[in-house]
Order: C-alpha cells, then sequence, then structure tokens
C-alpha cells in the first residue's frame, strides 16, 4: 500500500459500538506506513480508550481534555492542517449533524472545520437512524460539500435489530481511504480496464478447461491503476479474489464471454493480464458425461484471440489509446513475447517465466520484463505483485501523457 506510505491520516472516533473496529483500522493504516493521529470524542471513550489506539499507532492519541490544556489555543489547527486525510470512524448520527451544521462543541469537530484536508466519514448506528429524514437531510448536505462517504452497510445490528446501519469492516474502509488518496493521482480523470483471471471454456455442464492463473497480477494492477486516480473497470473471471473497493466489476467465464465485454468498452488503457484459453471444445456436452460411457474424444478448436481481434477493429486507437499485454511463458520468454507484442500492436508487454518458482502463477510475487513497441525494455527485479503493478502503472501514465 504504497499509497499510504508516509500519508498523515487524522482518524476521528465517535461514540459507537463499532469503535473497536477502528482500532484495527488504525493498526492496519499503520502497518501500511500511515502516520496516524487519533481523536476520540468523549462519548467514545466510553467504548474504547486513547490507550488503544497508542498502542497501536505508536503515537499519542487525542481527547477532549487536551482541547482546554495548555496547547489548546492551537492543536486543532495543527492536527487539521497536517492531516492528508480526515477520517471519522465510527461517525455517528450525532457527529453527521453536527459536521452538517458547523458545531464545533469538541476537539474532533472543531478540528474538522480548521482541517483543509478531504473529509472521509464512516457512518455506523442502530436501526432506522441512518434512514430517519434529519440523517439523510444532513447527509445530503456533507456530499454537497464534497464529503466522501463511505457506507453503512445492512446487517445485523447492536440493538438486536437488521437494517442498515452497520459500519463497514477495516478493509473495506482501507479501499475508501485509497481512493480518496488517489483522487488527483498521475491516472485521475483516465478510465483503465484490467482483466484478470483464467478463463474458463465449457466441456459438460460441470467440467472446464481452464488454466493456472490466479488473477492475483490483475487484481492488483486493478488496485494500482485506482491507487492513482483512475476510474477502474475490473474484467474478472471466477476467482477467490475480493475485487478492488471502488472497481466497476464485470464477471465473466469465457474467452468469448471477455471479447463481448470488451467489444462494449472503451478506455484509456486496456491491461490484459487474464490468461485466456487458447483453445476450447467445440461443442460442448448438453449433459454431464459419466464414467461409464467410456473416455470421450473432445474436439477442440482454436478459441478467440482477444488482443488480434480488438486490434483489427476500425477505430480501436479511440477504443483505446494504450493497449498492454502479458506473456505467461515457459519457454523462450523474450522471443515469444516480442512476437505477441509486434502480432497483437500492443504498446508494451509483460513477459514474465511461469517455470520460475517465485513468479508467475498463485505466488505473491513476480520477476517481470517489460518490452515496448519503440524498442526500449525495462528488466524489474524479483518484487511483488502489487509493486509490479505499481510500475506497469506508471508506465501507461507516462505514455498517456
Amino acid at each position: 500500500m504504497s499509497i499510504l506510505s508516509g500519508k498523515r491520516i487524522l482518524l476521528g472516533v465517535t461514540g459507537s459500538i463499532a469503535a473497536y473496529k477502528a482500532a484495527d483500522l488504525a493498526s492496519k493504516l499503520t502497518q501500511a506506513g500511515a502516520q496516524v493521529d487519533v481523536i476520540l470524542t468523549g462519548a467514545a471513550e466510553k467504548f474504547i480508550t486513547p490507550l488503544t489506539f497508542q498502542s497501536v499507532t505508536g503515537r499519542r492519541a487525542y481527547t477532549d481534555k487536551d482541547l482546554w490544556g495548555d496547547e489548546a489555543h492551537v492543536m486543532h489547527i495543527s492536527l487539521g492542517k497536517t492531516a492528508d486525510l480526515l477520517v471519522i470512524t465510527p461517525c455517528t448520527a450525532d457527529t453527521m449533524a453536527k459536521l452538517a451544521h458547523g458545531i464545533a462543541d469538541n476537539l474532533l469537530t472543531v478540528t474538522a472545520l480548521a482541517a483543509t484536508c478531504p473529509l472521509l466519514i464512516a457512518p455506523a448506528m442502530d436501526g432506522g437512524m441512518f434512514d430517519h429524514p434529519a440523517t439523510q437531510a444532513n447527509l445530503q448536505t456533507l456530499q454537497s460539500r464534497s464529503v466522501l462517504v463511505a457506507g453503512p452497510a445492512a446487517g445485523h445490528l447492536a440493538s438486536g435489530m437488521s437494517g442498515v446501519g452497520r459500519m463497514l469492516e477495516p478493509m473495506e474502509l482501507l479501499g475508501h481511504i485509497r481512493i480518496a488518496l488517489g483522487k488527483k493521482g498521475k491516472l485521475a480523470g483516465k478510465k483503465v480496464i484490467v482483466t484478470a483471471g483464467g478463463t474458463q471454456e465449457a466441456i459438460d455442464p460441470v467440467r472446464v478447461i481452464t488454466n493456472h492463473s490466479s488473477g492475483k497480477q490483475g487484481y492488483a494492477l486493478a488496485q494500482a491503476a485506482l491507487d492513482s486516480g483512475a476510474d477502474v473497470t475490473l474484467i474478472t473471471t471466477p476467482t477467490a479474489l475480493t475485487p478492488p473497493v471502488g472497481a466497476k466489476v464485470i464477471h465473466v467465464k469465457s474467452v468469448q464471454d471477455m471479447l463481448d465485454a470488451l467489444l462494449n468498452e472503451s478506455a484509456d488503457a486496456l491491461i490484459m493480464a487474464a490468461a485466456g484459453a487458447d483453445f476450447r471444445p467445440v461443442n460442448a456436452a448438453k449433459d454431464k458425461l459419466k464414467k461409464r460411457d467410456g473416455i470421450p474424444q473432445i474436439q477442440l478448436e482454436a478459441a478467440p484471440d482477444i488482443l488480434k481481434t480488438l486490434a483489427s477493429q476500425s477505430g480501436v486507437a479511440k477504443r483505446f489509446q494504450v493497449t498492454v499485454g502479458f506473456a505467461a511463458e515457459s519457454r523462450d520468454l523474450l522471443a515469444n513475447a516480442s512476437e505477441k507484442l509486434a502480432s497483437k500492436n500492443l504498446d508494451f508487454i509483460a513477459a514474465n517465466d511461469i517455470s520460475a518458482n517465485d513468479a508467475g502463477f498463485a505466488v505473491e510475487t513476480n520477476r517481470i520484463t517489460l518490452l515496448f513497441a519503440n524498442g526500449e525494455k525495462e528488466n524489474l527485479p524479483l518484487m511483488s505483485k502489487a509493486e509490479a503493478a505499481e510500475k506497469i502503472i506508471e508506465h501507461i501514465a507516462r505514455l498517456l501523457k
């Protein structure tokens, strides 16, 4: 999460049972390299202590007592003016009302008035409170002032009721925080499409032809594009991964599904990280093939070549300004990648040797060679797939300039 490294996050915590989730969020932000300063309201202290936050952030946690201490005349100014983002989570109906009407009767709300950074709130309240007209009016007021709102979710509430009012989980909130911090990034105002995962070609209603792609590199690319401020569409095959917060997700299975989805989209950049099948059964059986009927003879045909099809389309230059491909090879890596770069009219291609134990499918790391249409080459050392994704996004941003 390099987007969080060195960032100053001001975390406001208000009086809700969900305050314990804020401690988890503070811990995750700190582990990601952010400097987290926490302000607790008096009501929040009824649920969780400042010591809890100091323990997970390694930094002082502030309360209303500090408002009336020796530093009171500058405390809220210094906190509000130096933060990159103010996050209030959980944000109660009471605090939402105070923010909407400019009431500054505690350290958190007076700091919110003084802050010049973006404000993100994660509402949390019990049954019926979020849907109440007063809360909805306050919400509209805050949104009209460009306050970012994450949640709330529907589900089981502290009272035992079910409804809208649950604070989002910390990992989901991390996604919203990343989007808030990346709004003015190098791809702000750009649209990026990323494909991910291994396609599935049906043999019968139960079995498919697929490959070992986990989708991890594609999902990392989608997240890196979001971190850079892009509007991201993720076209993904079935995986065990959770799509990054903020991405528009299109679920597909086969190569034909993916091609159809792409033919209905346009973007500034296309990153084809998915591993599409080269072959598919000519005819998928309507019923499950049974062992008792003997070994079936499955006739294969070439599956559609997505990149070649897109390259042959008239007006493709307007559909995608930059097109990036991937070459997962077990032999003749650079030769095969170079051929693919040229034949599919790519701006650049990321080639990786899938025979390596520490790169390629399933693992968390990758070792990639980038080949460019202008003849340039860049060898990336072994790095996490998230770091590799950031490098690729940097090159896309350079080309889009």
